[in-house]
């Protein structure tokens, strides 16, 4: 299929042939009958993307702040990575359309195939042929609603949002900064609700558009005619509301506000403008502020959004989604018309040409919408044709094979290419000989076709069960999200395949027994998790300096973690686990791995209030290891700190930027390290070996299978209050 995207670093637009999204539960694959351009937020994005590194860091100093603190916690090479993958990778655009409904996932019962939707989110309403979309994020469609108007609706909800934050009401008059296609919105909603409306543009068409749709009257803001009209239709008192539809850098929209605002009036923000407000102004009118967080309550919340969880109407009468419903019904019936507000009509094959004639300034528009193939002026109603189209995770039932020796080239496929796989092992393993990168498979078309293009793929698919059935594929990597890395990683083994896959193993005892049921099922146990610590140069070289322990050790390690940032997937306990039991591993495996043996024992305690850790393992010959897992320490204190003491002898790491080792002579190396290596690399290499020889995997089943049993006993600790004794591994 067709989707347009952007490459963020040098602004490059294309129409990309990407693999078609699979219909995943709770939600409903959607093909694009008309999709909007939101000329104000997606042009902003596109020129963003033109400006220089300078220009770009000047416009998103919030991101700027995040580069920096990575520096800190990870060092400049793997931040300067992480950084220029994101900045070199297509992104998509778009996040307003409407559809028929092709594929309806398990779960969703209000629509069925053939169904005219509208569609929102800028992670699923794209511009593309099919998006998946979840199900709080499409509305049906009303009959008698054609489908270019239905593609308003994501737009409608932001301004319909805008609105309910003035709280406006019957015979009160408000002022609407901006008459953009939000600004052109908001005003007929207002009017619509009985309120008298003053528009301020410096475009006279736009004034002119504006009071044919039911505004009292339009002028420039830096007129007389503004100014006059609010004092004639309020007796000079100011209006109730001012609602900030406008972009760029001027400040004069808030200042414009403060001076026609009556006493204790309300300015909503909507757009993205200068907000330097006027202290004395808004004081002495005691004005208050409220800002309009796009399309209403759900945004932004991954619960509502992804996992399908509604808020209950009687606490949220207007949610995401009951916004957008009530654009669509208010558009059907006449109320608001966006017809007037369509500039332009492209066909989907012109959107890079398009882009480029609004950006330049050649196309003068309000809106413009893509017309995909095979539609006219409204969306077919009848049922789709059917199609068949690819899904992820479907049960493969692939006949296990012996684990063998491969030839060279050994031939890898990607489960997953988020952030850590295209940052920590594709660019590894990129550049080793003898390594092929056969297929990457994700669940979103973009970011496998991404994938391809920056590592050399030699293909790309949404289908998991057409890479566990490719006999040619030697060894499968499991990237995804935490809570599906026990299930791929079980059917990757029933299909034969050597498997690696980042920690965790798995996030419930449950699931760890499922994994080795599958090992005892196939006979394959050929399984590597991504444990990488150990095979880090730095501590591999101080652990030989320390030299063989022959009495019982102590060891303590310091993980000053930091906090995440609000909606990070991490946060999802419910789904994705706890943080601890998501990365805890990688110091459990890492303390194991230096005192040479598997705990016994696991005791864990937690301070009230908040998500410090406090671990102790045991070992079979005495030894202890202490893991402190901390979240409210300084951002500038090291991440990864560790001492292990025993026989009179001291191993200390500094956040593998240096280690030293006291005893009876001091060893201390460089203080000048290349990078921060985390042993990624030396991981990798150890893996690849192991499939193209056929020999013994880096880490022994047994260690994995003890690391991920004492990390899960760590939550069953914290529950019970005293040490969980772990039996031994299989």
């Amino acid at each position: 299929m067709k989707q347009v995207v952007q490459n963020y670093k040098s602004g490059e637009l294309a129409l990309l042939d990407v693999p078609a999204p699979g219909c995943k539960p709770g939600g409903v694959l959607v093909r694009s009958a008309f999709s909007l351009i939101s000329t104000g937020t997606e042009l902003m994005k596109v020129s963003e993307a033109g400006m220089s590194m300078l220009g770009k860091a000047r416009s998103r100093p919030d991101q700027v702040a995040k580069v920096v603190q990575s520096v800190a916690a990870n060092g400049v090479p793997a931040t300067y990575r992480k950084v220029m993958g994101k900045l070199d990778s297509y992104t998509p655009l778009g996040y307003s359309l409407c559809g028929v409904v092709e594929q309806v996932g398990a779960g969703v019962d209000d629509v069925k195939a053939g169904d005219l939707v509208a569609c929102a989110g800028n992670e699923h309403a794209l511009h593309a042929e099919l998006n998946w979309v979840p199900k709080n994020l499409y509305a049906p469609v009303p009959d008698g609603l054609p489908a270019r108007h239905a593609a308003f609706g994501t737009v409608g909800s932001i301004a319909m949002q805008g609105v309910r934050q003035g709280e406006s009401r019957l015979g009160e008059v408000a002022l609407v900064v901006g008459l953009g296609l939000i600004g052109q919105l908001v005003v007929q909603l207002l009017a619509a609700s009985g309120v008298r409306v003053v528009g301020a543009d410096p475009d006279p068409a736009r004034c002119e558009l504006a009071e044919r749709l039911g505004a009292a009257a339009c002028g420039d803001p830096g007129s007389a005619a503004v100014e006059s009209a609010v004092a004639e239709l309020t007796g000079g008192h100011g209006v109730d509301q001012v609602y900030l539809a406008a972009g760029g850098g001027s400040n004069q929209p808030v200042e414009l506000a403060a001076r026609l605002s009556r006493d204790r009036g309300r300015v909503v923000d909507i757009g993205k403008c200068r907000l330097d407000l006027p202290w004395n102004a808004y004081y002495e009118k005691e004005l208050d502020v409220r800002f309009s967080r796009s399309y209403g309550p759900g945004r932004y919340d991954p619960a509502y959004e992804l996992e399908g969880r509604d808020y209950p109407i009687g606490y949220v009468r207007w949610t995401e989604r009951r916004n957008l419903a009530c654009f669509l019904d208010l558009a059907a019936r006449g109320r608001v018309d966006v017809e007037p507000l369509v500039s332009h009509v492209a066909d989907f094959d012109d959107a890079v040409e398009t882009y480029r004639s609004l950006k330049d300034g050649e196309l003068k528009a309000v809106a413009v919408l893509f017309r995909y193939p095979g539609q006219q002026e409204e969306a077919p109603r009848a049922q789709a044709p059917a199609v068949n189209v690819p899904a992820v995770g479907r049960s493969g039932g692939a006949v296990p094979v012996p684990a063998r020796p491969v030839k060279s080239p050994v031939r890898l496929a990607f489960v997953g290419a988020g952030n850590y796989a295209t940052s920590m092992l594709l660019p590894h393993l990129a550049q080793r000989e003898g390594v092929e990168l056969s297929t990457v498979v994700t669940t979103t078309a973009l970011s496998a076709a991404n994938a391809q293009r920056k590592f050399g793929f030699a293909g790309a698919t949404t289908d998991l069960d057409a890479v566990l059935g490719d006999e040619s594929v030697d060894a499968v990597f499991v990237v995804t999200r935490h809570s599906s890395h026990a299930e791929l990683t079980r059917k990757a083994l029933l299909a034969g395949k050597t498997v690696f896959v980042e920690k965790p193993l798995a996030l419930t005892g449950d699931e760890l027994a499922g994994v080795l049921a599958a090992v005892e099922e196939s006979g394959n146990d050929r399984l590597q998790v991504g444990f990488n610590r150990r095979f880090a140069p730095l501590l591999q070289e101080a652990r030989k300096r320390f030299g063989v322990r022959t009495g019982p050790a102590s060891l303590r390690y310091l993980v000053n973690a930091g906090r995440l940032d609000h909606g990070s997937w991490y946060l999802r306990q419910d789904t994705e686990g706890s943080r601890f039991a998501g990365e805890g591993g990688h110091f459990i495996d890492t303390a194991s791995w230096l005192l040479g043996a598997d705990p016994v024992s696991v005791y864990a305690v937690a301070p009230s209030g908040n998500e410090d850790l406090q671990v102790v393992l045991r070992y079979p010959d005495g030894s202890t290891a202490a893991i402190s897992y901390v979240t409210t320490g300084s951002p500038g204190f090291p991440k990864e700190t560790l001492d292990l003491i025993a026989d009179g002898k001291v191993l200390r790491l500094d956040d593998f930027v240096r280690a030293s080792v006291y005893a009876g002579k001091r060893w201390v190396s460089s203080r000048l390290p290349k990078a921060r290596d985390k042993g990624q690399s030396a991981e990798l290499a150890a893996f690849v070996k192991a499939v193209r020889t056929g020999g013994p995997m880096p880490v022994p089943l047994e260690s994995l299978v003890a690391t991920t049993a004492a990390t899960l006993a760590v939550q069953a600790g914290l529950a019970g209050g005293a040490p969980v004794t772990l039996t031994s591994a299989p």
